[in-house]
């Protein structure tokens, strides 16, 4: 992970790459001046994004922080801005899209899930992108970038993408990452008003709500699991496992509903 340059090597920095002046291999349209380490860095971020910028001086800034920067407008934080909506639109349109049946709640409930600081830390993590944020003094390691620095140039670079190659290209950056966090996020037991959509098949159909049955539990008091089935009149469905009885019962609702559908349960088997 870059750090600031010392007073030794102060000087050093206006020893810049011009990088409007480099062309062909590197395709740079900017005005902008990095040095040849910066440059290297840059290279080296866009090898694991598995894109290249026209503009190398927009990933720099998305992965500078502030407490690196000259000016703090220089910084990462205005393109964090921008990145954190880009990254909302793409989502909804995906799951819009992909998920016709879901009422507004749960593509909200989803949509905030993917987008949370806690999945973009994570998506960050995964990228590997922690090295390549320059950072001052005190601030994170290499091979301990905080959890807010991760989430942060995450969207920065969600940002820069667009900014560099438009809505096209920040699309197919984002597609295989959201359709794998959309998948963890609906898998993961998020409570989608399975419970709400059972409890409205069912009485509508015969009168009466349907009841959850508590069929086992599993671990320490502290770290307990519990297996829950719902059952309708006389019918007990697949049991489901969650970590606490409110997700167990979520789960057992999914399940029913799956197969009141004719459709195979999304949360049967053991824990």
């Amino acid at each position: 992970m870059p750090k600031p340059p010392t007073k030794k090597s102060q000087s050093s920095r206006t020893r810049s790459t011009d990088v409007s002046s480099v062309d062909g291999e590197f395709g740079v349209n900017s005005n902008h001046r990095l040095t040849a380490e910066q440059l290297k860095v840059i290279l080296g971020c866009e090898q694991i994004l598995g894109y290249s910028f026209r503009d190398k001086s927009i990933l720099f800034e998305a992965m500078t922080h502030s407490s690196f920067a000259e000016q703090r407008i220089r910084s990462n934080e205005r393109m964090e801005f921008l990145g954190d909506s880009i990254l909302g639109f793409v989502v909804c349109e995906y799951l819009f899209q992909n998920y016709t049946e879901w009422d507004e709640g749960d593509l909200t409930k989803v949509k905030s899930a993917v987008v949370s600081r806690e999945t973009c830390s994570k998506i960050g993590l995964e990228l590997g992108i922690g090295e390549f944020i320059s950072v001052g003094k005190g601030i994170g390691s290499l091979n301990r970038v905080p959890k807010s620095l991760l989430a942060n140039a995450f969207e920065a670079i969600v940002a820069a993408i667009y900014l560099d190659g438009g809505v096209h290209a920040v699309r197919d950056f984002l597609m295989p990452i959201m359709k794998k966090h959309v998948a963890l996020v609906i898998g993961s037991g998020l409570e989608l008003n399975f419970k709400s959509e059972l409890q409205h098949y069912v009485q509508k159909r015969f009168g009466i709500p349907p009841t959850y049955l508590v069929l086992g539990s599993s671990g320490p008091d502290h770290e307990k699991h519990f297996q829950i089935a719902a059952q309708v009149l006389k019918r007990i469905f697949e049991p489901a496992w969650g970590r606490n009885k409110k997700e167990a019962e979520q789960r057992a609702a999914a399940n029913a509903l799956a197969t009141i559908a004719g459709k195979t349960p999304p949360f049967a088997g053991s824990l």
